[in-house]
């Protein structure tokens, strides 16, 4: 869509071509924050090198303990074994969600000649703004899913997709594969959908009332942004929690809660002083 100057587009836009392979505008955002993450994690390293660990290797510290922590809260020790997974999604989800709100993303514009052809593209673009990074963040959520399921309960995770038992617990099955699936659909539209309308949002108000106008919902896109990294990641933890327990687990507890019961009783009836 484009209007005197304002162009939205759905698509990522291609800056420029190694060969025939497009270089869009959120692929070259996203090595914008990997390298971000790496000067981190660079100047982490050297700061915990010292007696003294610096400033930045505390500040890094603690918000590593709080979300293994907060992890801790919902899946409990199982939480050790995601947070590696978790946490570099939380944060580069965050981290993404922010950087397509600095300025320039949206405005800047560069051309490009394609086959004869002028265009003018965006130079930069928030990578989860981008429908196929959002897909390919759950694509690996969902496949942790799958990898902590079989690493903790083995070949017998299967057993939840093709149980035939009986015909109800096969389609019963089916319906589990069938939502696998959806798990990836409706984790990378959820966050697409909400950062690139938000962005959407900023342009429009920005180009209508400049200046003083867009400051507010600059804020709340802030939060937003923080909202759906959060988000994200507290259903991938749920999920993985959910895959590392043991199909009919709940049943059969129960049942050893029903058969101590039953001991108990047994005591009382056969117990002399009672009598």
């Amino acid at each position: 869509m484009s209007d005197a100057g304002l162009q939205i587009s759905v698509a990522a836009e291609p800056v420029f071509y190694i060969g025939n392979f497009p270089i869009t505008n959120s692929f070259l955002c996203t090595y914008i924050v990997m390298a971000f993450f790496i000067v981190i994690g660079l100047l982490y390293k050297k700061s915990k090198s010292q007696k003294e660990p610096g400033k930045l290797a505390l500040l890094v510290d603690m918000l590593l303990e709080g979300l293994l922590s907060f992890f801790k809260s919902v899946a409990g020790e199982k939480a050790t074994q995601f947070f590696p997974l978790l946490s570099s999604l939380f944060l580069y989800i965050m981290f993404s969600n922010w950087l397509g709100l600095l300025p320039g993303f949206g405005s800047i514009g560069v051309d490009l000649i394609r086959h004869g052809e002028k265009l003018h593209h965006h130079l930069l673009r928030g990578p989860t703004a981008d429908l196929n990074m959002t897909f390919a963040l759950a694509i690996v959520s969902v496949g942790a899913i799958q990898y902590f399921g079989v690493k903790n309960l083995g070949v017998s995770y299967f057993k939840k997709f093709f149980d035939f038992s009986n015909p109800i617990m096969l389609f019963v099955g089916l319906l589990e594969l069938v939502s696998e699936f959806s798990k990836m659909i409706s984790f990378s539209f959820r966050l697409f959908g909400n950062i690139f309308a938000g962005e959407v949002l900023l342009a429009v108000m920005g180009f209508l009332l400049p200046f003083f106008a867009p400051l507010p919902f600059l804020g709340l896109e802030v939060f937003v942004g923080f909202i759906q990294a959060l988000v994200f990641t507290m259903l991938s933890l749920v999920f993985m929690n959910l895959a590392t327990q043991a199909h009919g687990n709940n049943n059969h507890n129960h049942e050893k809660n029903r058969v101590a019961k039953e001991g108990d009783l047994n005591k009382i009836e056969v117990n002399p002083n009672l009598a």
